[in-house]
């Protein structure tokens, strides 16, 4: 199972949701998707900018757990 940890991260960053889709220019239906790990896949190129707004490491918004 992948986590998605971006509220993780958000908090952390004191960063709110409508800030990270303005900086990373993703629609906020899209990131909410993303959030609430509904979503199919993500590109690099997004991971790549969520990564560097968020100043972490893609490890840091992505996980994986056994079911």
């Amino acid at each position: 199972m992948i986590i998605i940890n971006i509220d993780v991260m958000l908090a952390k960053r004191k960063m709110s949701v409508t800030e990270l889709s303005e900086k990373v220019g993703i629609t906020m239906a899209n990131l909410s998707i993303l959030k609430t790990g509904k979503a199919k896949a993500i590109r690099f190129s997004t991971l790549e900018r969520i990564c560097s707004a968020l100043h972490c490491q893609p490890g840091d918004i992505i996980e994986y757990k056994e079911k």
